[in-house]
Formats: structure tokens, C-alpha cells, sequence
């Protein structure tokens, strides 16, 4: 959420930094702005709505400079309006920032303030910060030191970026808890949120660390941290290719993305799955084994989406490695005094990898002696450094808000976890090799659901009316029930419930009739007679069912309004395949809705606030 861009160097900053802002507008957010150095002034420009809103209301050319910074804002402190955007300057004008993350202990510094005669335009705790470091700079003379000092007694998270006349050469930007990169270009220097801002400029990036700043000049940067102590900063290099964040001929990125699918699920096991000796290869995990193979419980932490392939991961795990499972909503997990033990392994699972709920939880089971472990599809990410071990996604960058491919591709390193877990502990090499084989098979069978996507766009039309859709499945099934109706509220704004089958008749059931649409998990497995049940008690309601089938079914076509069928898989793997006629369902409602399928309201890509 919120998306930041800086720029020094040789060119005029603000389409530089317009041209980042808009890579950045798949994070979320509800208005934006731009300022530009020119001494002895700043210009800025800021607009609630959409970057192309700030667009047509500033004429950009007219903001000349070569040193500036821009921000798009998801509103916490204050309404979404044109004087609580970003950026904010202190009570001189002669110092701006631009701010992601909550300043906890804004109420505090704003009295003291007020008492020393500051008064302030917005309702934010973004210009209470900027207030306080300009009163800072008239003590001090020192804009690095201002800055500094400021960020010592702030309580919250940032990533903040500060620019100013009084120092017209130079940016400064400092990170806690909120991402930020710096990219190394010639002869000039970029400072962004996140990679896909920068890559148009340079490949060559420095990813802040907790409690870094970074001072940047047109001839270098340094870092340092909050405290005055310097750092080393390693380059690293950005490995995702510009075309994966164009939408490649595709009304959306949502829809792009799930029709990556079938490679991007490839590429999750590529050089990894053994399929011969039934197993995997795990790099990532070569320093842990030792504490995997003694593990007494695994503890998955998530949110959202993450968080129901944590549940899957849960039926994996103990079925394959008969190891106990608990899965953890992250934004709960340190607020109830967990039980944590050395001999636990817990393990964030997280698209972004800077998802600030489960950073906080990962960093308590730290705290507690656990092992934790990542898995995340960023590169670099603060979950990815500060965990003991981990596996990437290898997913690519994924725009549209709504996960799809990071879902699936959190699925296939989760089944490979689970294997290599198995293998380690009882699991026999056949059932091993019947899981990789699976595996090995499933990109193929994605793209033969997908290719029946005008099958599944004609079945959203007719329910695109609808207020309400209760999801059902059984085992391994009912995580990917809760998938799918938290992919239709989110991007639809219907509401929907995804429930365990079973449960219905404990209250949902209340709910049915002929307005009320049901979707159901009922592939052939070891729950197939139970969900025939279920469906036959949403029938003698009125119900209307929308049936997710195994190829081949001839049965069940008799009790469902409506027949979406799957290929067969290994039955611990029905949950991906299902995923996806989930999606494209979802999506063509939402489409249909005339709802904006890649920034849904309200929502941001990468959460990180709490």
C-alpha cells in the first residue's frame, strides 16, 4: 500500500517520477502527488483520485527540476482528499516528505508542537512529521541530522523520503518496517517502494534494511543507520524482465496472471522436483535441515490469501510428514501470547514478503527461539532477509491486488515442502514419486481448465446479480472454498462465504433459496458421497449449485445448475486445480459488475500497516 519515488540525477525529475508512480498503482491507493526542488522552492502538485486525475489538473511540464519525489496515498490518518495527500511540508515550506507506515505517537509530538505555536493544514500524522522536522532543522541547521533525529523518537513505521531547498542536492529516505530500494543508475540515483518503479532506469538496487537511512547526492549515496552508525550496502540486481509488468495484450492483469498460471506453477518446482526418487531438492532449506528433521510442530503464520494456503500446507503436512500443524491469522498471533518452543519451526508465508502483520509475528516467534522460515515471491524482501531459511515462489511480479498465480505458486512450494518433509521422516518412494508425478502434471492441467474459460465467463453472467454466494467444500477442499469467495468480495464487492460443507446445516443453511447461489468443491475423493448430500439438501431449498467436478462425472451434472469440471489429480492437489475455474468465475462477475478487477476499493497489494 502507498507507493513512493524519488529521483536525483541529470534529467527532469517529474516524469521520471510520474512514469514510477504508475507502476506503482496496483499497490492501492486513493490519491497522489509530486514534488519537485526547484531553489528556491518546492513545487508540488497533489491530487486526490488516480494519477491520471493529478495529470489533468497539473500541467507536468511546468514542474521542472531535476531533484523531486512523488507518492500515491491509502488513506489512514484523514479521508482521501487533496490537502491530506502526499507530500507534506514542515510550517517554513522548505522541507517536504513523503510517507508510508503510521507514525504511532503523532497525538503526542502534535501537542508539543501546537504548544510551541505549529499549526497544521491536514489531518495526518505524515505532516506532524514533517512539522516537527523542520522545528528540528532551525535548532539543529543540519537537514540529515533533523531527519535523524526525528526518526529517533518516532514510534510507528516508515518508509520516508525528504527533500527541501535547504539542502536542494540531496535526498534522504530511511525505512522501519516499510519497504524501500535504491536504484543505482549513471549519473543518477532513484529511491522507490518497490522494484517495479525503477526498472525502466536501472537493474541495480540497494534494498534499505530496518532502521537504514540513505542519503543520496548526484554524484553517490551512503548508508547509514537511524543511529549515525555507516553500513556496507550490497547491490543487488533486479532479475524480472519490464514486459511482466505490461499487460501483454490482456484486458487486466488479473486475467494475465491467471493465465500464467500454468508456467509460473512450473516454475515453482523447476530444478527442484526429483520425480525419480520421489522428492525434491530445497536449496533454500539446506541450513535447517537438522532443526526441520527434529521439528516437534510446524506453525504457519499468514493473512488473507497466504493464509488459506497455510491451511492447505496444514492438510499436506500431516498427511505426508504426520508432523502437527497449526495455522496462524499473523495479525492475531502475537496480541494472544502464543506458546512457542525451540523445537517449533514457524514459517510466514507472504506474496510481498513485507506484509507487516506477519513481519511482526515472525519476529516474535524470533523472540521465543523458534526456527522461522520464509516463503515469499519477492526477492529481497524484508520476510526473505529476516528469516533463517526459506524458499521463493519464483511467481514473477504479480500487479493485480487480487492474488492468483502467487496463491497457486504459494500451493506447489507448500506440496514440495510437504514431500521433502515426508520423505524425510516415513513417507514411502512411491507414494513420494504418485506426488511428483502429480506435480509434473498439473501446468498441463491448468491450461485445459483455462482453455474453458468462455464456458465460465457465460455461467457469470447470470449470476453477476446476485448479493450473495456461499462457497463449500470438505478436507483439503474447504481452504480453497474460502479462496474462492475471498476472490469474488474482493474484487466483486458480493458478499460471500466460503464454509466446510459439513458445517452448512449448523447455520448457513439458514441462508438458502432461490436468490442464493452455492458453489461446491465435490470432485470425486474420499468426501464425494458427503458432498452429493450437501448438495442435495441446498437442492430441496431452491438453491441454485455451481459444481467445481472431476472429469468424467456424469452424475453430478443431474443435481448442479451448473457443471465447471477439473482434471483428475492426486487428491491433495485438487485444491490448485480447483483454484482456477474459482478465479476466472470471480473475475468474470467482477467484469461484468463493471468493477476495476485490478485495484479493487479499498484494497492495497502489499499490507504494510497493521
Amino acid at each position: 500500500m502507498c507507493g513512493i519515488v524519488g529521483y536525483i540525477g541529470q534529467q527532469q525529475a517529474a516524469p521520471i517520477i510520474i512514469n514510477g508512480l504508475k507502476r506503482l498503482e496496483y499497490r492501492g491507493y486513493d490519491s497522489a502527488g509530486v514534488c519537485i526542488v526547484r531553489s528556491p522552492e518546492l513545487d508540488i502538485a497533489k491530487k486526490a483520485g488516480r494519477v491520471v486525475d493529478l495529470e489533468a489538473n497539473v500541467d507536468i511540464s511546468l514542474l521542472t527540476g531535476t531533484t523531486g519525489v512523488g507518492h500515491t496515498r491509502w488513506a489512514t490518518h484523514g479521508i482521501p482528499n487533496d490537502v491530506n495527500a502526499h507530500p507534506h511540508t514542515d510550517a517554513s515550506g522548505r522541507i517536504a516528505l513523503v510517507h508510508n507506515g503510521i507514525i504511532e505517537n503523532y497525538l503526542t509530538i502534535k501537542k508539543k508542537l501546537v504548544a510551541a505555536g505549529y499549526g497544521f493544514r491536514s489531518e495526518t500524522d505524515s505532516e506532524v512529521l514533517a512539522v516537527f522536522i523542520g522545528m528540528l532543522y532551525d535548532t539543529l541547521g543540519d537537514l540529515e541530522s533533523a531527519v535523524r533525529t526525528a526518526l529517533s523518537e518516532v514510534e510507528g513505521t516508515f518508509g520516508l523520503v525528504v527533500v527541501s531547498t535547504v539542502e536542494p542536492d540531496m535526498i534522504i529516505a530511511a525505512r522501519r518496517g516499510s519497504p524501500l530500494i535504491l536504484g543505482i543508475g549513471n549519473d543518477e540515483f532513484l529511491v522507490a517502494s518497490d522494484a517495479s518503479a525503477v526498472i525502466a532506469h536501472t537493474r541495480q538496487v540497494v534494498y534499505l534494511h530496518e532502521n537504514e537511512m540513505a542519503i543520496l547526492t548526484r554524484t553517490g549515496f551512503t548508508t547509514k543507520t537511524i543511529a549515525n552508525v555507516e553500513t556496507h550496502s550490497v547491490i543487488d540486481e533486479i532479475t524480472f524482465e519490464l514486459d511482466q509488468l505490461e499487460k501483454g495484450g490482456f484486458p487486466h492483469f488479473m486475467l494475465k496472471e491467471i493465465y500464467e498460471q500454468p508456467m509460473t506453477f512450473r516454475d515453482g518446482y523447476r530444478g527442484r522436483l526429483l520425480i525419480d526418487e520421489g522428492n525434491v531438492r530445497l536449496g533454500g532449506l539446506t541450513s535447517v535441515v537438522d532443526k526441520l528433521r527434529s521439528a516437534k510442530r510446524i506453525i504457519f503464520t499468514a493473512c488473507g490469501t497466504s493464509w488459506h494456503a497455510g491451511l492447505v500446507g496444514e492438510y499436506l503436512i500431516e498427511h505426508l510428514a504426520r508432523i502437527p500443524v497449526e495455522v496462524e491469522y499473523a495479525s492475531e498471533f502475537r496480541y494472544r501470547n502464543p506458546i512457542i518452543t525451540p523445537d517449533d519451526v514457524v514459517i510466514a508465508i507472504s506474496q510481498s514478503g513485507e506484509t507487516a502483520d506477519t513481519l511482526a509475528a515472525i519476529r516474535e516467534a524470533r523472540l521465543r527461539g523458534a526456527t522461522v522460515l520464509g516463503m515469499v515471491n519477492v526477492v529481497g524482501s524484508t520476510i526473505a532477509r529476516e528469516t533463517d531459511a526459506g524458499v521463493y515462489l519464483h511467481a514473477g511480479p504479480e500487479i493485480g491486488v487480487a492474488s492468483t498465480k502467487a496463491f497457486t505458486s504459494q500451493l506447489c512450494v507448500l506440496t514440495q515442502f510437504a514431500l521433502y518433509l515426508g520423505r524425510m521422516r516415513q513417507l514411502g518412494l512411491e507414494e513420494g514419486k504418485n506426488i511428483a508425478r502429480a506435480l509434473d502434471a498439473i501446468p498441463d492441467q491448468i491450461h485445459a481448465i483455462l482453455e474453458k474459460a468462455d464456458v465460465i465467463e457465460a455461467i457469470a453472467k447470470e449470476y453477476a446479480g446476485v448479493s450473495n454466494i456461499l462457497y463449500l467444500g470438505r478436507g483439503v477442499n474447504f481452504p480453497a472454498a474460502l479462496e474462492g469467495a475471498l476472490k469474488l468480495k474482493e474484487i466483486s464487492y458480493i458478499h460471500a462465504e466460503g464454509y466446510p460443507a459439513a458445517e452448512m446445516k449448523h447455520g448457513p443453511i439458514a441462508l438458502i433459496d432461490e436468490n442464493m447461489p452455492v458453489v461446491f468443491i465435490a470432485t470425486k475423493d474420499e468426501s464425494y458421497d458427503k458432498i452429493l448430500s450437501n448438495i442435495q439438501e441446498v437442492r430441496a431449498r431452491n438453491g441454485k449449485v455451481i459444481a467445481i467436478a472431476s472429469e468424467g462425472d456424469d452424475h453430478i451434472s443431474a443435481l448442479a445448475s451448473h457443471v465447471l469440471t477439473i482434471p483428475t489429480t492426486h487428491p491433495l492437489l485438487t485444491p490448485v486445480l480447483a483454484s482456477i475455474p474459482l478465479q476466472l468465475l470471480a473475475y468474470y462477475i467482477a467484469v461484468e459488475r463493471g468493477c476495476n478487477v485490478d485495484m479493487p476499493r479499498n484494497l492495497a497489494k502489499s499490507v504494510t500497516v497493521e
